[in-house]
């Protein structure tokens, strides 16, 4: 504050006025203040006035999530609780219901808390807005994705290997015509899973002609809906890759509505909740959500003690689950 005042040429009382809406400032002066904090990436202090340790921590960090509709962050969100609360720290959780917009602004919503560190799942294309903050050493850890323009910690799954394991599946029960069934293409994991099924399909020689490769699906309805198109098609798949777990939802429900469930086979990313109570069962690629939430809190925690190695990427292995879906073989040619 005393630097805003500074460069702003008023006193500190001013900028505390301008900065709490407070009356009795002119607009030119109340611009004048907030061009200088803006010039200066200045975050009001919320807690100011009640914090007293020397250290200024408050016990809390932020976890930014994509969506909390997604089974996938209420898991992370759990074990990152579990790990926090072993050391008395509170989770502050905001869904960034994947829009990018979003993303910038729940981080300053939370530094301005004065979080002790962020765990976030980035949905804006740059993250490089990030570096001033690490400068002045908050720390922050990325889950799911990779952050773009910054180095810093993250925490994947392995999305590439995981994709062509689900595809390398349905190849070797003689599976030719596959449909991808993909999240939004603007989402880095979705970019990753199709990368996966793309590169196995190719090892094995399938003519790009006989896939279908359907894109930004990111509910269980549009997902239905694609899955109903597909089927419509001549020739129509013989199995379909879902690259997401809501995705896969809405497959299931369409291949059962069209009484295809038991002929077309279904891989999906993602474990899906119930999944082996359906008929058949789903067959999945799991993520260690559990894994991939402690291993961030973990890295958050050591950074918020002391570490100050290079930010890095950590990969956490994915798992296929055979369930019965997956294991329908093709029809005869």
């Amino acid at each position: 504050m005393r630097d805003v005042a500074t460069l702003a040429g008023v006193g500190i009382k001013t900028v505390s006025r301008v900065i709490n809406g407070e009356p009795n400032v002119s607009e030119a002066m109340s611009e004048r203040v907030l061009r200088a904090a803006a010039a200066l990436d200045y975050q009001p202090d919320v807690h100011a006035g009640s914090l007293k340790r020397g250290d200024r921590r408050t016990s809390t960090i932020g976890l930014l999530v994509s969506s909390v509709a997604n089974p996938f962050d209420s898991q992370v969100h759990r074990a990152i609780e579990v790990v926090a609360a072993e050391r008395g720290v509170a989770v502050f959780a905001a869904s960034l219901a994947e829009d990018p917009e979003n993303e910038r602004t729940m981080v300053h919503a939370s530094i301005r808390r004065r979080v002790d560190g962020l765990i976030i799942t980035p949905t804006r294309p740059d993250q490089g807005y990030l570096a001033v903050e690490l400068d002045r050493g908050l720390p922050v850890v990325f889950v799911d994705r990779e952050p773009t323009g910054l180095m810093a910690d993250a925490v994947v799954s392995d999305n590439v290997a995981g994709a062509a394991m689900a595809t390398r599946h349905l190849l070797q029960r003689g599976h030719r015509r596959i449909a991808f069934l993909g999240d939004l293409d603007r989402v880095q994991t979705a970019r990753l899973r199709r990368q996966g099924f793309l590169e196995e399909v190719g090892r094995a020689g399938v003519p790009t002609v006989d896939l279908q490769i359907i894109t930004d699906l990111h509910d269980e309805e549009s997902a239905a809906l694609a899955a109903t198109r597909v089927m419509s098609s001549v020739p129509p798949p013989t199995a379909i890759f879902s690259s997401q777990n809501l995705v896969t939802i809405g497959v299931v429900r369409a291949l059962r509505e069209l009484g295809l469930s038991r002929t077309v086979a279904v891989v999906g990313f993602d474990d899906i909740a119930l999944g082996g109570l359906l008929d058949p069962p789903i067959t999945v690629v799991a993520q260690d959500t559990q894994g991939i939430g402690t291993l961030a809190a973990q890295r958050l925690f050591a950074r918020l003690d002391g570490d100050t190695s290079p930010g890095q990427t950590y990969v956490v292995p994915t798992t296929l689950i055979q369930r019965g879906s997956g294991e329908i073989p093709a029809p005869p040619r």
